[in-house]
């Protein structure tokens, strides 16, 4: 265990010299609420490094939790079809795993089916292992997002499990409807694809509108050149994959993560052309 002595010595001796002995004493104690507290938001910096092995951790929460409820949402509506699993095989062909992943993901896949799957006390312990770090709870959520936007549509029980899987990481309602909008919305910025990149089973317009475009970026459409540029900077630096890498980010599913940055700067590209800025 490591201690902070920095507060306690310069406060210490400014009481002392202010105090004598009684400033001695009233110096050490303020100088050791001080460290405590600085200890305190040191422990919870969700963007601090990670420790030896911890990383490693944070993988395999991310890897096991990932698959483990999108076996939950194939059952939300009490039956698991082909088209279920079929899509579950396209997003570990996406994430190309390798053998020993594939069956891995699988057992996981199937714990997940179970009619007495723990979904509270699952989403809980990955909480705990990513601990404070926001933007990686975020890529989570949109992962399993666009796995359950995989065949076109979100389905009540699929939004039901998602809503409580948001609330258990302390993700607001308003804030997973924003990320589920700008997720359909890049969906139709896919030529001839819906969520997730797989073909649409229902027609869709054969240009995006400019109102999706908006919806891509997550700004509004009276939003200003400069909001619209920092909104589109800041959603292509979020997914970088040399940042998500640094979050904590296995490779297998950074591959998901990024593949929605051509929607993104397409439709960045639409209003461009639209507004007539550069």
């Amino acid at each position: 265990m490591q201690f902070n002595w920095g507060g306690k010595i310069i406060l210490g001796l400014l009481g002392m010299l202010v105090g004598g002995p009684v400033g001695l004493g009233i110096g050490l104690l303020i100088g050791h609420m001080l460290d405590r507290g600085a200890e305190q938001v040191r422990s919870f910096n969700p963007f601090r490094p990670y420790g030896p092995g911890e990383q490693a951790s944070v993988h395999k929460a991310l890897f096991d939790t990932v698959f483990a409820v999108m076996g939950h949402l194939a059952k939300a509506d009490g039956r698991v079809s082909e088209d279920e699993i079929a899509q579950a095989r396209a997003v570990m062909d996406r994430m190309q795993l390798d053998d020993e992943q594939r069956k891995a993901a699988i057992g996981l896949f199937n714990e997940g089916k179970a009619a007495d799957f723990p979904l509270e006390a699952t989403i809980q312990r990955f909480a705990a292992s990513v601990r404070h770090r926001k933007q990686l709870i975020l890529v989570f959520l949109e992962i399993l997002l666009q796995i359950a936007l995989a065949d076109g549509t979100l389905h009540k029980e699929e939004e039901a499990i998602l809503l409580k899987v948001a609330e258990g990481l302390g993700v607001p309602p308003q804030q997973f409807r924003q990320i589920l909008n700008m997720l359909l919305a890049q969906a139709q910025f896919s030529t001839g694809a819906g969520a997730g990149g797989h073909q649409q089973r229902t027609a869709g317009p054969s240009r995006p509108s400019l109102s999706q475009a908006f919806q891509v970026l997550g700004v509004s459409e009276s939003a200003s050149n400069q909001e619209i540029k920092k909104a589109y900077r800041k959603l292509m630096s979020e997914h970088h994959p040399d940042k998500l890498s640094a979050r904590g980010v296995p490779d297998e599913m950074i591959r998901l993560a990024t593949e929605k940055t051509a929607e993104i700067s397409k439709a960045y590209e639409m209003i461009k052309e639209h507004r007539g800025f550069r």
